[in-house]
């Protein structure tokens, strides 16, 4: 009586081992070079960011009044991060937070206003942010910075004329410390901010135009 069973044959069998074998061992390696490449990439990507030193950054602003005089105020509580590999300034990317309840013209009673509806409706939107798109040269030391403004949660493109960032230093705890100063004018109307009064000879009591100045310092933790 024949076997119902084929004889094994060794050579298919040490094949299709082989085959699996070969299968593993690439899916392992790819498996290795994709977990490294992404430990590089994070490790690249961490060695690049500089945290906004919120003590030694503002926001300041002007505005006229009456038509005839500049009235200033900052915002204190500048925070966020600045993507920068301290070579290539044209790889900046720019994430920042103010905090619009710091608003401070040195006059109680205005600043209440300020954070009223009126004006930046801190109750509602306590935070005004930048997000950076694109980054051009102007020359040695400036740049122009291309982004997205959002106050009172209206998103409008600003660009950023900057002088810096400035050469890496560092502080007598070892950290790594850039600046960098930045300008630039906003229409407040365009963010919604539309109070005003109006004079008697036809001008208005707040100019539309708001002047904006930026003083950042960024830094990075030194290595323990």
């Amino acid at each position: 009586m024949k076997s119902a069973f084929k004889p094994l044959n060794l050579n298919s069998t040490f094949a299709i081992s082989s085959v699996f074998s070969l299968s593993a061992l690439l899916a392992l390696g790819t498996t290795v070079t994709i977990a490294d490449n992404a430990v590089q990439a994070a490790g690249a990507t961490s060695a690049n960011v500089w945290n906004i030193d919120s003590s030694h950054s503002d926001a300041d602003f002007a505005v006229k009044h009456l038509m005839i005089s500049n009235v200033k105020g900052t915002f204190n509580n500048v925070a966020g991060t600045v993507e920068y590999d301290g070579k290539n300034p044209n790889s900046i990317k720019v994430d920042a937070t103010i905090d619009t309840t710091t608003v401070n013209t040195g006059d109680k009673g205005r600043d209440e206003h300020l954070r009223g509806a009126d004006f930046f409706d801190t109750e509602k939107f306590p935070k005004m942010t930048f997000k950076s798109k694109k980054v051009k040269s102007l020359g040695k030391g400036k740049l122009a910075i291309t982004g997205d403004l959002t106050i009172k949660g209206v998103t409008k493109e600003v660009v950023l004329t900057v002088d810096g960032p400035s050469k890496e230093v560092k502080d007598p705890w070892g950290n790594t410390k850039i600046a960098a100063s930045a300008t630039t004018k906003i229409q407040r109307k365009d963010f919604g901010i539309t109070y005003n009064k109006v004079m008697d000879n036809g001008g208005t009591v707040i100019s539309d135009d708001v002047a904006i100045t930026l003083e950042i310092e960024a830094g990075k933790k030194a290595e323990k």
